[in-house]
């Protein structure tokens, strides 16, 4: 069958699928057809001829080297929504913590420990010390709308906060998961203008790189409290710290700590903890799993984050897979080809995603090695596979 590296410590669902599969997986796999990971970071690995898929048991895929897999015919895969209720239980908690000042009562109820018959008497007298504002009737914006973002804004409205909800790339099936209550705004500076609570749940690109800096706090309201459970890199960490300085950010709770935010006030710090539950870690690695093994057994890619999505049921005898650049007539080629060699097309499909594109060709009959080369060899080629 299939041969499979594994870059971390994969939860057992993951692994119990491929080799159910009849996978062989392990550490120390040579000339892998997959690799399997979470956190570890191959940019600078030096892939192997061999290696046709990448899957990460998680939604975030910093740690590959994108660019550079699609350029060699490696198709990368991730696990979108798989944690998406741990991360979703997690900001519950951090909207509460971003109110009242749970955190510090209990650091003072421990410290009075030994006060014996006066403890009562002293919480009474300094419970007010760590009151905050309820979350009912707040308005909640929601920057991103995707699978962990939609959960949010649903819990939001569970909660009776107005909820504004801003995502320039909402998909249909994230619509279908809003609550109808949800206000879909187009525009980001209505949202910061409006929000007393800001969840950010975007991915870190090149455009949501420091999203939130000194002119986003600027159109923010005073005091607003904001929770990121996106990545560290989205938030610039010295314009942060002046807004907590000055009042205009009254909570920042993150799960992203590093040295400058840990030093800022008013900040509640955690260690990645958002997606740290056995039930999240099962079903990414799982998800994971199942995704690159549709794509070895079958050619079908789902939740691709670097070739577009393509799925075609079985038929023929073999199924032809190319990766190629999206030009003009790369598919009449590919077919003229087959046809010179008088071999029947029983199906097909064709995707593409920017400048790659995906042709998947159910054959009638099974093709000889110089055919497979011949397509091999075209201009704009870049990866063929027979199934």
């Amino acid at each position: 069958m299939f041969k499979i590296q594994t870059m971390n410590k994969i939860a057992a669902a993951g692994i119990e699928a491929l080799e159910k599969a009849g996978c062989e997986v392990g550490e120390d796999i040579r000339h892998p057809s997959g690799l399997l990971l979470r956190s570890a970071d191959i940019h600078e690995m030096r892939f192997p001829d061999s290696l046709l898929a990448i899957a990460r048991a998680g939604a975030g895929y910093n740690n590959i080297p994108v660019d550079r897999c699609t350029e060699e015919g490696i198709v990368v895969f991730n696990a979108p929504g798989a944690n998406a209720q741990a991360v979703k239980e997690q900001e519950i908690c951090s909207l509460v913590m971003a109110s009242r000042d749970i955190l510090g009562s209990i650091a003072w109820v421990q410290s009075i420990a030994g006060e014996g018959e006066r403890i009562p008497e002293l919480v009474e007298k300094n419970k007010s010390r760590y009151a905050g504002p309820e979350l009912l009737g707040k308005t909640l914006g929601v920057v991103g709308l995707g699978a962990v973002g939609a959960l949010v804004a649903n819990v939001g409205v569970d909660l009776n906060m107005k909820v504004l909800g801003y995502d320039p790339f909402l998909s249909v099936d994230a619509a279908w998961r809003l609550s109808r209550k949800v206000i879909h705004t187009e525009n980001l500076e209505e949202l910061y203008e409006n929000s007393d609570y800001i969840s950010i749940n975007v991915p870190f690109t090149e455009s949501t790189h420091h999203m939130l800096d000194a002119e986003a706090f600027s159109r923010m309201k005073d005091g607003v409290r904001i929770i990121n459970e996106s990545r560290a890199e989205v938030v610039n960490d010295e314009d942060m710290t002046e807004a907590l300085k000055s009042g205009k950010v009254a909570k920042y709770v993150t799960d992203f700590p590093n040295e400058v935010i840990l030093k800022a006030p008013n900040v509640i710090a955690m260690p990645h903890l958002g997606a740290c539950t056995p039930e999240s870690e099962d079903r990414c690695a799982e998800m994971a799993a199942n995704e690159m093994l549709d794509y070895l057994v079958n050619g079908n890619i789902r939740n691709s984050v670097n070739l577009p999505d393509i799925y075609l049921n079985r038929a023929g005898i073999c199924r032809l897979c190319v990766i190629h650049r999206n030009v003009p007539r790369m598919i009449t080629r590919i077919l003229d080809f087959i046809s010179e060699k008088d071999i029947n097309v029983e199906h097909m499909i064709n995707k593409n995603r920017g400048k790659y594109a995906v042709t998947i060709v159910d054959l009638g009959s099974a093709l000889y090695e110089e055919t497979i080369n011949g397509i091999r060899e075209m201009d704009e080629v870049v990866r063929v596979r027979v199934i």
